[in-house]
């Protein structure tokens, strides 16, 4: 065009700009383009959308420059008086590979906040906790991120019902104790070692929880629970109930027991959309949590030990564990003195 400017396409370093840059290097370019063909500042600015200061900016730069004052800058000071020391970022890193826990529960055990920690993390490219195997830290898959989030405004509005289906232990423990090789036997192949069926209910406004193992996930077994979990839920001060979300589970979908019990609370029974289990999203992700900080959490060599493990757990993840959705408090933080 006539402008006196070097052709950098060549160069890839030139190309780039900055996430949050109004202009790329070509938008950059053009500005002084049009300035040396004779267009006035204030024109350029209302022709390409950007404020006066921003041209003038780009063509001092160049004049100064030449095509490499057009390239973008890091945006990174020079000095950085508050930033956290090495030693400390060390003991993040550390606490996070033996403890394998998220930044809120890390940030009370090394001394600093809880963002720091995340960018701690974040810097080192540490995996998130739900890419990582709970008893090895080894990243072992990628998940689907959420699009949209809802919680309702009050205690009870709103729970979500499910069932997770574990493996049963045998006694001596099984192959997480003692590896894969424990069950490679013909005779240990085909034992039927049988499953536990853990039924949960969550609150979805304070995340609430109340789980129990049972022997099956048929009507009545389900019926059965969703009445004791609302007892449970009365005495940490959830007295009504308004609605129950479940899957489409023939024993939720089929079952008088569990109409019955739903009846009883006086709430109305919702389902999820077949193959859509985002909206029942908070239990699923209860689910997770149940998994890695309980089931799996270390090598149990009974099943009778793994069982009498929920209940403590229980109470410590509705009472002193922090909650990332709840800015890093307990569940019981959302309710009400009983």
């Amino acid at each position: 065009m006539g402008c006196g400017l070097s052709k950098a396409h060549s160069n890839p370093e030139v190309l780039v700009s900055h996430g949050s840059a109004r202009l790329t290097v070509h938008g950059r370019r053009l500005i002084v383009q049009r300035h040396q063909a004779g267009w006035r500042q204030a024109h350029i600015a209302a022709a390409m959308g950007v404020s006066r200061k921003c041209v003038k900016t780009w063509i001092e730069r160049y004049a100064a420059e030449g095509d490499a004052g057009l390239v973008t800058r890091s945006s990174r000071p020079h000095t950085m008086p508050t930033k956290t020391s090495a030693e400390v970022e060390a003991k993040v890193l550390a606490a996070r590979t033996e403890h394998r826990e998220g930044p809120d529960v890390l940030a009370p055990k090394v001394g600093v906040p809880a963002r720091t920690v995340s960018r701690i993390l974040r810097r080192h490219g540490v995996p998130y906790l739900r890419h990582c195997d709970p008893m090895t830290g080894e990243v072992i898959r990628s998940s689907k991120q959420t699009a949209t989030r809802y919680e309702r405004n009050r205690p009870g509005e709103l729970v979500h019902v499910d069932v997770k289906k574990i493996g049963k232990i045998p006694d001596g423990g099984g192959w997480r104790a003692h590896g894969r090789s424990m069950g490679s036997t013909s005779a240990k192949k085909k034992a039927r070692i049988g499953y536990d069926y853990v039924h949960s209910m969550v609150d979805d406004h304070s995340r609430l929880a109340y789980s129990e193992i049972l022997s099956d996930e048929k009507g009545a077994t389900c019926g059965g629970f969703i009445e004791r979990a609302a007892a449970a839920f009365a005495r940490y001060g959830i007295t009504s109930i308004e609605r129950v979300i479940t899957d489409n589970h023939f024993s939720y979908r089929k079952s008088n027991d569990v109409k019955a019990a739903i009846a009883a609370l006086g709430a109305t029974h919702k389902f999820i959309r077949p193959h859509c289990p985002w909206p029942n999203g908070k239990v699923e992700r209860f689910n997770r949590t149940l998994a890695t900080e309980w089931a799996y959490r270390q090598a149990f060599t009974t099943n009778h030990d793994r069982t009498a493990a929920l209940a403590p757990w229980l109470e410590h993840y509705n009472t002193q564990r922090r909650h990332t959705a709840l800015g890093g408090r307990p569940p019981i933080s959302r309710l009400l003195p009983t």
